[in-house]
C-alpha cells in the first residue's frame, strides 16, 4: 500500500506541475516571436484534429472493452493517450508562440463559448491526474481499481476532448 501512496503522490506533484505551467505559459509568458514560424498557425488546428483522434479512440476503446476485447481495449486507450500527449506538445508549443489566445466574438455565443471554455478547462486540470491514475491501475493490473476509476476518468476525458474541437470550431467561426 505505500507504494501506491508514493505513485498518488508522484501523480498528484507531476499534475500540479503541468498545470502550474501551463497556467504560466497561457495566462502570464508572452508570445515568442513567431516571425518565420507559419507553421505555428496550423497547430490549432493540429490540435482540434488530435483531439478528434483521442475522442474517436476512446469510444472505440469504450466498446471494445464491452465486447471483452481486453487486447483491442488496450491498444486504443494506449492511442488515445498518445494522441492526448502529441496535443499536449502541440498545444504548448502553440501557446509559447502566440500566447494566450483572445475571443472576439460577441452576441449570444460569448457567454456559450465562455461556458464551454470554463467547463473544459476545470475539467482538463481533474483530467490529468485522473489518466495517470488510471493507466498506472491498468498496467499494475489493479482492474477493480482500474474499472471504478475509469468510469469517472472516461467521461471527464471525453467531454474535454470533444469540447477543444468545439472551443477550435467557435473561435474560428466567430473570431
Amino acid at each position: 500500500m505505500n507504494s501506491e501512496k508514493t505513485v498518488y503522490t508522484i501523480i498528484g506533484l507531476f499534475s500540479a506541475v503541468v498545470i502550474g505551467f501551463l497556467f504560466w505559459l497561457i495566462y502570464f509568458k508572452t508570445g515568442a516571436d513567431v516571425n518565420g514560424q507559419g507553421w505555428v498557425s496550423y497547430l490549432p488546428a493540429t490540435n482540434a484534429f488530435l483531439n478528434t483522434l483521442t475522442s474517436i479512440f476512446l469510444v472505440i476503446g469504450y466498446i471494445a472493452i464491452k465486447w471483452n476485447d481486453k487486447e483491442l481495449h488496450k491498444k486504443l486507450m494506449l492511442a488515445a493517450t498518445a494522441t492526448s500527449a502529441c496535443f499536449l506538445i502541440s498545444y504548448i508549443t502553440y501557446h509559447h508562440f502566440q500566447g494566450d489566445t483572445k475571443f472576439l466574438g460577441q452576441g449570444i455565443i460569448r457567454p456559450i463559448y465562455f461556458a464551454i471554455l470554463i467547463s473544459h478547462i476545470l475539467l482538463s486540470i481533474v483530467q490529468v491526474p485522473l489518466i495517470l491514475t488510471t493507466l498506472y491501475f491498468a498496467f499494475s493490473q489493479k482492474f477493480v481499481k482500474h474499472r471504478k476509476i475509469s468510469k469517472i476518468t472516461l467521461p471527464i476525458w471525453l467531454y474535454v476532448s470533444v469540447t477543444g474541437v468545439l472551443i477550435f470550431v467557435i473561435l474560428n467561426t466567430f473570431s
